[in-house]
């Protein structure tokens, strides 16, 4: 079976940065499950994966435009320390679900001083094109119910 819109895919997997940086990986561990077309994977990797079949195995290279986004400066926002007042230990990298006006968006501290804090809303890997190892592990049709809750059921999926 090929890899097709609604298809449950198993793929062994190993992503690196630009400087050949290991970012994640499956090695070791069981194989990444995810249902196709459905936006599970970012556009330019699994736009590759589509018509392949089990024991294929390749290099992809994904731009940001279609990886995590280009790196976008107008996402990065002063915000006054006051606003994080309740926060004691208030430290670089912390993570904040913040509403906007198109919906939550999860920011990360990024710097901060005695007055302001700077929070950025830029995916960790914006900007970086990302180099896949992958195998191709199993390709199976989706069940009636996985495509109705839209992920995986079972071994290496979700189960309720």
């Amino acid at each position: 079976m090929r890899i097709a819109k609604n298809s449950v895919v198993a793929i062994d997997y190993t992503l690196k940065d630009d400087d050949g940086m290991v970012i994640d990986t499956s090695d070791g561990s069981e194989p990444l499950f995810y249902l196709h077309g459905t936006g599970g994977l970012i556009v330019g990797l699994e736009r590759e994966l589509s018509g392949k079949q089990v024991g294929d195995h390749l290099q992809v290279v994904v731009a940001p435009v279609d990886g995590y986004g280009e790196w976008n400066d107008a996402l990065q926002h002063d915000v006054s320390r006051e606003e994080f007042s309740d926060i004691d230990d208030l430290e670089l990298g912390m993570e904040f679900e913040v509403d906007t006006g198109d919906g939550p968006t999860l920011v990360t501290v990024v710097e901060i001083s005695d007055d302001m804090v700077t929070v950025d809303g830029n995916h960790p890997l914006a900007g970086v094109t990302l180099s896949f190892d992958v195998t191709i592990r199993d390709v199976r049709e989706a069940t009636a119910e996985e495509l109705a809750h839209g992920h995986v059921h079972g071994p290496g999926g979700h189960s309720h």
